[in-house]
């Protein structure tokens, strides 16, 4: 019986659709992206354009993402899925023949990257606020959120392994051909889905007043306020370990574009490890108190990582790094999209999107700047330290965060009444 409630939203047609596409094109993807990190550091040796391709593929997010949150919320999100996705291949194509023809350059590659991430500032939005759409309504909203954030990490797990295998066995060009292939599997789901539409929003304000009223929406609540900054912290100070990756795999393990994907892959299999936590959770409640914890351990990982010269440190260090920084991420956007009202969910995913991804690219770019200085294991036990310091601070305030959700949950039925 416990099993199945943790499996409740494969009830549903159109959510095992999206999770088995989505699943083959996410892992599509990530072999792609060590594909692209490998072949720019193995064509010039820099960790800045390792940093500068990372930001390229993120900053849309930082930058768009609120804005498409807001076009997204007034349109079918199949539809939106459908463009994106359909561009997205097109991408995959164009890097995979600039690849075949021996002519690609590093500025190739990240201005590809530039292009897939502003694809993904109105994908992702559009992706995450479909979900409620998928199985129904909220009832089994938390835990469709927790398998999507699964079946996301899974997919950085098993990607960067193939990938790694693949580019040490065949070359970099097979990393882009199998992505090719496998980005038309989420399309075939697209099309094989039936669910009913959720209502769009009819509103007679302008653009301006309604990206505002997200933004009062997300930050103008202590709890979600807290929870999207420390989250920004996270992102922005732990995330570049994966830009960074490459210098670890030749010049501290002394290894190739497989050990590369071990390191890519350990963090990936911790972030899914976090998530089967997540998905077997009966409620929501409490998450927003564990996520000190979780940014705290990522922090610390992080700065054991940057001091190792054993793999076989490294790879289980990396493994806590993956999950406590996607348990904060996936818990905050639990407990955002369970409170969020349909008509601003797009816009409230947009928000949280910018601050898990889109903050990210700075992180990296300033990771790939300060490497070239002070070199990448310093940087990565910073960025490790200023994550304990977020945490910290969200910590001090974890007694008002718990007092000011308590009636939003109440209201909810998510925990009783204090008068019941």
């Amino acid at each position: 019986m416990a099993l199945a409630h943790s499996l409740r939203a494969f009830r549903h047609r159109d959510f095992r659709l999206y999770f088995a596409g989505q699943g083959i094109s996410q892992t599509g993807t990530w072999l792609q992206t060590i594909a692209t990190s490998w072949l720019i550091y193995h064509m010039t040796g820099s960790a800045f354009l390792l940093g500068l391709a990372s930001f390229a593929q993120f900053i849309p997010m930082l930058v768009l993402g609120p804005f498409a949150g807001v076009w997204v919320d007034r349109q079918r999100k199949r539809k939106v899925l459908m463009i994106t996705q359909g561009f997205a291949l097109a991408q995959a194509l164009a890097m995979l023949a600039l690849v075949a023809s021996g002519q690609v350059q590093a500025w190739h590659l990240i201005v590809a990257n530039l292009v897939l991430g502003i694809l993904n500032a109105f994908d992702s939005p559009a992706r995450q606020a479909q979900l409620v759409e998928l199985v129904g309504g909220k009832e089994d909203l938390p835990n469709a959120i927790a398998f999507s954030s699964i079946l996301m990490n899974g997919a950085r797990f098993v990607g960067p392994m193939i990938g790694g295998a693949v580019i040490a066995g065949f070359g970099e060009i097979w990393g882009f051909a199998l992505n090719s292939m496998m980005r038309g599997a989420v399309i075939v789901a697209l099309w094989l889905i039936r669910a009913t539409p959720r209502p769009t929003e009819k509103s007679t304000t302008g653009w301006r007043e309604q990206l505002a009223a997200g933004f009062r929406y997300a930050y103008g609540f202590l709890p979600t306020r807290s929870a999207l900054l420390l989250l920004s912290a996270v992102s922005f100070s732990v995330q570049p370990y994966q830009s960074l990756a490459p210098y670890f795999a030749r010049d501290v393990f002394h290894g190739g574009s497989e050990v590369l994907g071990y390191l890519i892959g350990a963090g990936g299999f911790g972030a899914v490890s976090g998530m089967v936590h997540l998905a077997i959770r009966p409620s929501i409640r409490g998450l927003l108190s564990q996520i000190p914890f979780t940014a705290a351990a990522a922090g610390i990982a992080l700065i054991v990582f940057s001091l190792s010269s054993s793999l076989w440190i490294a790879l289980p260090m990396l493994f806590f790094v993956g999950m406590g920084a996607m348990l904060t991420a996936a818990s905050t956007n639990t407990v955002l999209q369970t409170i969020v009202e349909d008509r601003m969910r797009a816009r409230v995913v947009s928000i949280y999107m910018m601050s898990f991804l889109g903050v990210a690219p700075l992180g990296a770019l300033l990771a790939g700047v300060l490497a070239e200085r002070i070199g990448p294991p310093a940087t990565l036990a910073l960025g490790g330290a200023f994550s304990l310091a977020a945490a910290f601070l969200y910590w001090i305030n974890l007694p008002k965060i718990r007092a000011a959700i308590r009636p939003v949950y109440e209201k909810l039925g998510i925990v009783p009444r204090a008068d019941e």
